[in-house]
């Protein structure tokens, strides 16, 4: 392609000489291996408040209220077992708890009407609020205890007819859908972040060089094609230079404090690497059919204020696979997610998604692939005999439509 090479320096210079680019992917990179030490500078500071021995640890407990209206509580002592870091205070009337935590004297408190139910107060509830339910666990105990004395019975005894006293083995012979969920739906959202993100700069490139002309002397002297070619595979390299960079200052933040982190975010991040080798497959597939596109769509318009107007359908079609794809997330093997992993506009999501979290046929990942690598070659040729009818056609914005017209008349 003529004058590829230089086309391809030049959009790489726009990007790696731009301030704003590198200072944003240091910050990003610096913010996401700093989060990744939190849970390592928490611990230390609980390590430190544990070990210190003048008894100033008590200072940061949280005070709350209880009123046992029913006399079921004979001891609260057993509470701290279930609020660590509470200290509670027996109440006479409900209204005197209820005057306090409405002025936040104290945090929380719980009024026991029997050993079957209470009240929980509480003047701000946060979503993560779970505290009813850790309540209602130890009221729970207490029913249990009190349902031995009455029955001479110990507490043992009655323990070994609990449910969380049958033991179990889990072997997961295919894919564990339950642990994969998260960084599935993390990676979902990665690349649908990137190719709008990406694929939103080159249309903008393009329609900019258009609005001021420059594209006029580009055309002369450069292949459409080679122009924007130069500016996919530019893009290209970019996203892998700062998406690289911040995934490794992710990862090896993350390995380094490893053992600081559990639950979701310890799931989210424990990807295997067959999985990232698929990710990467079928996304830089995804990304260059969506990017020369997008390249097409820019060079419809003569302004960048009308830019949405013609990258409106790349978005739209773009996020409807967004939405498709996280929605079947727990309905992996729907004939629709199944649809989706062979169609060009949506296997770089959906094939990955099957991949991660059902059993796929080794022959349908090769298919897909091929289909997804073929309509990238097919796009990229299309795109660039868009681009070379649109780019000198100025005034209101060409329909993709009007497009494709305009390319069976130069036929």
């Amino acid at each position: 392609m003529k004058n590829f090479k230089h086309v391809l320096n030049f959009e790489l210079g726009n990007y790696f000489k731009a301030k704003a680019f590198i200072v944003s992917t240091i910050i990003i990179c610096l913010l996401c291996a700093g989060l990744m030490f939190v849970p390592r500078i928490k611990d230390s500071f609980k390590s430190g408040g544990s070990s210190d021995g003048d008894g100033n640890g008590d200072d940061n407990k949280t005070i709350a209220a209880i009123y046992d209206e029913g006399k079921v509580i004979d001891d609260i002592s057993p509470l701290e077992e279930y609020f660590p870091s509470v200290e509670f205070e027996l109440y006479d009337t409900e209204a005197k708890l209820k005057e306090n935590v409405e002025n936040q004297t104290v945090k929380f408190g719980f009024v026991v009407h029997d050993a079957d139910s209470f009240t929980y107060y509480v003047y701000n509830k946060s979503m993560s609020d779970d505290k009813q339910y850790i309540f209602s666990k130890y009221l729970a105990q207490v029913r249990r205890e009190e349902f031995c004395r009455d029955n001479n019975i110990s507490i043992e005894e009655l323990s070994k007819l609990d449910d969380d006293t049958i033991l179990f083995d889990q072997e997961v012979l295919g894919k564990d859908s339950e642990s994969n969920y998260w960084y599935c739906y993390l990676l979902v959202v990665v690349i649908f972040m990137l190719i709008i993100m990406y694929g939103t700069s080159i249309a903008s490139s393009v329609t900019n060089e258009k609005s001021n002309r420059s594209i006029e002397i580009l055309i002369t002297s450069t292949s459409s094609t080679s122009i924007l070619f130069g500016k996919v595979i530019a893009a290209f390299i970019a996203l892998i230079f700062q998406s690289g960079l911040i995934g490794i200052s992710i990862f090896g933040s993350y390995q380094f404090n490893k053992e600081y982190f559990g639950g979701v975010v310890a799931t989210m991040l424990d990807i295997p690497g067959d999985v990232l080798f698929i990710y990467a497959i079928f996304g830089i597939g995804g990304f260059l059919f969506y990017a020369f596109l997008y390249g097409a769509l820019g060079a419809l318009v003569s302004k960048i204020e009308d830019l949405n107007k013609s990258a409106g359908t790349a978005q739209m079609t773009i996020t409807l696979v967004y939405v498709f794809v996280l929605a079947n997330l727990t309905h992996i093997d729907s004939t629709l997610i199944k649809v989706l992993s062979f169609l060009p506009i949506s296997s770089y999501s959906a094939m990955f998604a099957r991949v991660a979290m059902g059993n796929v046929a080794t022959w349908e990942v090769i298919v897909s692939a091929v289909i997804l690598y073929a309509s990238d070659i097919a796009m990229g040729i299309l795109g660039a005999k868009i681009f070379r009818n649109s780019t000198l056609r100025y005034g209101n914005p060409i329909k993709l439509t009007a497009a494709f017209k305009n390319l069976k008349k130069a036929e």
